[in-house]
């Protein structure tokens, strides 16, 4: 049996490694090997942090409504439990959103928390 070559296909999924691996530092953007041992772990973390974003984002809107809370004489776990209790839907992305940019009416939506959590 002959022995068979590289060919254009080796080269194709070569080139195709060393594409995505540019910008590397060192030799991870020029040597093969190297290259490709760093675009599977890259792809790895891309992975594993494509869920871990939306951990991340979670935990700093608790943290934000929690500071809006506390500034209104609530814990975030009171608050929580007071807008549910008030039949307030409203997701913690934009609850967040008018902790940071209006407290006017994140201030309203605590009184209200209040309310409904005393009764």
């Amino acid at each position: 049996m002959p022995r068979t070559k590289g060919g254009y296909v080796t080269r194709r999924r070569r080139k195709k490694i060393l594409k995505l691996a540019k910008g590397y530092f060192g030799s991870k953007h020029t040597l093969y090997r190297t290259a490709h041992a760093q675009v599977m772990k890259s792809l790895t973390y891309a992975y594993r942090d494509r869920r871990r974003r939306k951990r991340d984002f979670r935990r700093l809107w608790i943290a934000r409504i929690n500071a809006g809370a506390r500034l209104n004489g609530l814990s975030y776990n009171k608050l929580m439990f007071g807008l549910k209790k008030a039949n307030i839907a409203i997701n913690r992305k934009m609850l967040a959103d008018l902790a940071v940019n209006d407290a006017k009416s994140f201030s309203l939506l605590c009184e209200k928390a209040k309310k409904a959590a005393s009764k």
